[in-house]
């Protein structure tokens, strides 16, 4: 197996690793129903999926 011929440093280390970071998710708000939502996801609101403040699919009720 190889081993390193040296110990890499704290410093070295960190310095390497600076570009992993934690995005913040972007959000965006419904111009219909004013709901908090992740840019370009669907999401329910009142038993209805909406995507660009429109309607895409209400929630199925049971046909008796």
């Amino acid at each position: 197996m190889a081993h390193p011929k040296r110990k890499i440093s704290k410093t070295r280390r960190d310095k390497r690793r600076t570009h992993y970071k934690a995005s913040v998710p972007q959000i965006a708000v419904d111009p219909t129903t004013g709901e908090s939502h992740l840019y370009h996801r669907a999401h329910w609101h009142e038993g209805k999926l909406y995507y660009r403040g429109q309607v895409v699919l209400e929630s199925a009720t049971a046909e008796a």
